[in-house]
């Protein structure tokens, strides 16, 4: 069984989607499968649930496998906190080119569509993989 019917199965497992967004998330993904696109995950934009983690999955042609799951309240309670930064800090990152002033003033509604938009995925002519979803 390949990696993505596994996380689908034990979403549903979770309790995270319904069997039948179970089934359609199978079958769009058996639908890749016969049409050659190799290794893409479920869009976020078919996940009918609310976003409750940002996700990053890397395969090393090397064997090497990274699977990170953040809950998005911890990067909510993040964003909040550059509120608090003191004066200094926020200077230094400045002259980083960071600038985190915005952050504390986005709406948890924005930043919730912003995130199920985003699907960031990386095929490096080496044969890593690399794919960055919320879900």
């Amino acid at each position: 069984m390949n990696e993505e019917r596994r996380q689908i199965l034990d979403m549903l497992a979770q309790g995270k989607i319904s069997p039948e967004d179970a089934e359609r998330l199978l079958d769009k993904l058996g639908a890749s499968e016969a049409s050659g696109t190799r290794g893409s995950m479920p869009s976020t934009t078919e996940q009918p649930s609310k976003l409750k983690y940002l996700r990053v999955h890397v395969d090393s042609a090397e064997g090497d496998k990274v699977n990170v799951r953040v809950p998005l309240a911890l990067i909510r309670t993040g964003i909040k906190l550059t509120a608090v930064l003191p004066d200094d800090v926020s200077e230094k990152l400045g002259k980083q080119g960071v600038d985190l002033s915005k952050l504390s003033e986005l709406d948890s509604d924005e930043l919730y569509e912003a995130l199920r938009e985003l699907q960031v995925d990386v095929d490096s002519g080496e044969g890593d993989i690399v794919r960055v979803f919320c879900e």
